[in-house]
């Protein structure tokens, strides 16, 4: 297997900054709404140690890079007092959904540079690899965390919506967190890429139709 050096570092260094940015935000948008839990526990930073889940936020993205698969991942999830929180279940919803909305406002960045620097189109380009990196492994991330499952974004979302009995079963499987997702991710693999491929075409046409390419 040939490995692309300059590929896997951009990778790694994207993963970084990105998850970095996708759990700040949700610890911004909790503050907003009257929680402090994430900036008493040091998590309104930069600091990517404070962010990193060895996993997630490195091995998983760089393996995926690896094999050529869509790259995702994720980051140790932001503490959040929903009972401090401005709007109940409703405010948990929109602290989660920061996060995954953060990946795409930064996929849409490095789509517009890559786009209309020429970046994209110029086969072979250093400055068009880390464009499309950064937009696909940002696209990848969103699409990752929003699926409806504990402890995933997603499931916060399904949590303000769904009936008593629903969420009780969300909360005994919250227990277990990544272990879940680890399961799934090894028995469902086929089924998560094709889930990524098509929600990154469709995030794609939804760029190139704001831009004005139809």
């Amino acid at each position: 297997m040939d490995i692309n050096i300059g590929y896997i570092a951009v990778v790694f260094v994207v993963s970084i900054i990105s998850v970095i940015l996708h759990e700040l935000m949700h610890g911004v948008v909790a503050y907003w709404l009257g929680d402090q839990t994430a900036k008493l526990s040091g998590r309104l930073t930069l600091n990517p140690i404070k962010h990193i889940d060895p996993v997630m936020s490195i091995i998983v993205p760089v393996f995926l890079a690896l094999i050529g698969a869509p790259v995702f991942g994720g980051a140790k999830p932001v503490p959040i007092n929903t009972r401090n929180l401005k709007g109940g279940e409703w405010g948990f919803a929109l602290v989660a959904i920061a996060g995954p909305i953060t990946n795409i406002i930064l996929a849409f960045i490095f789509f517009l540079v890559g786009h209309f620097s020429g970046m994209f189109y110029d086969v072979g380009s250093f400055g068009g690899m880390i464009c499309t990196t950064g937009m696909f492994l940002n696209m990848g991330f969103a699409l990752f965390n929003i699926i409806p499952i504990p402890p995933l974004d997603g499931s916060r979302v399904l949590y303000a919506l769904a009936p008593d009995g629903v969420k009780t079963m969300m909360v005994n499987i919250e227990r277990y967190g990544f272990i879940v997702i680890y399961a799934l991710i090894w028995i469902f693999g086929s089924a998560l890429a094709v889930y990524f491929l098509n929600g990154e075409n469709a995030i794609l046409t939804a760029f190139y139709w704001i831009v004005g390419v139809r």
